[in-house]
């Protein structure tokens, strides 16, 4: 299965953007100390910055569900007991070694709205993490161990 995931902005990055605009708006409309209206420049810069760059959720370009993501890292020497584990028997993995080691990475994203979640596997060769699988596609609910 081939799919693609792009970084977009949730509802949650335009929420804080817009609080941070709207904050320092409000401070440095009211009068106050010079020292106050530095920080509602700030606040305002803040803003303009986060709704340039914040981008926190990810976009399935096939069907354009929004979806979260989580990685986990493992170890090289967990590779056949996780790659069994996304290829079957998802609700037995044993995420026990988590964080032990950088060979590994397994991407989940995961969307409560649709109900789906996608694994995948990468292994790393010097300088970037390669697939090691392809996507495997689970109900959320098989997968509610990984999103907690």
């Amino acid at each position: 299965m081939k799919k693609e995931f792009v970084r977009v902005r949730s509802t949650l990055d335009y929420i804080i953007s817009v609080g941070l605009l709207v904050i320092g708006c409000t401070i440095v409309a009211i009068p106050t100390p010079v020292s106050v209206n530095i920080v509602g420049i700030f606040s305002i810069f803040a803003g303009i910055l986060l709704v340039v760059i914040l981008r926190s959720a990810w976009k399935d370009k096939e069907d354009g569900v929004k979806y979260h993501k989580k990685e986990f890292y493992f170890p090289q020497s967990s590779k056949e007991r996780i790659m069994k584990a996304v290829s079957g028997d998802i609700e037995n993995i044993d995420i026990s070694d988590e964080d032990n080691g950088n060979g590994l990475r397994l991407d989940l994203f995961y969307s409560r709205k649709n109900g789906k979640a996608f694994l995948q596997v990468f292994e790393y060769i010097p300088y970037r993490y390669e697939p090691a699988s392809d996507f495997f596609e689970y109900p959320v609910e098989k997968v509610h161990k990984l999103t907690k």
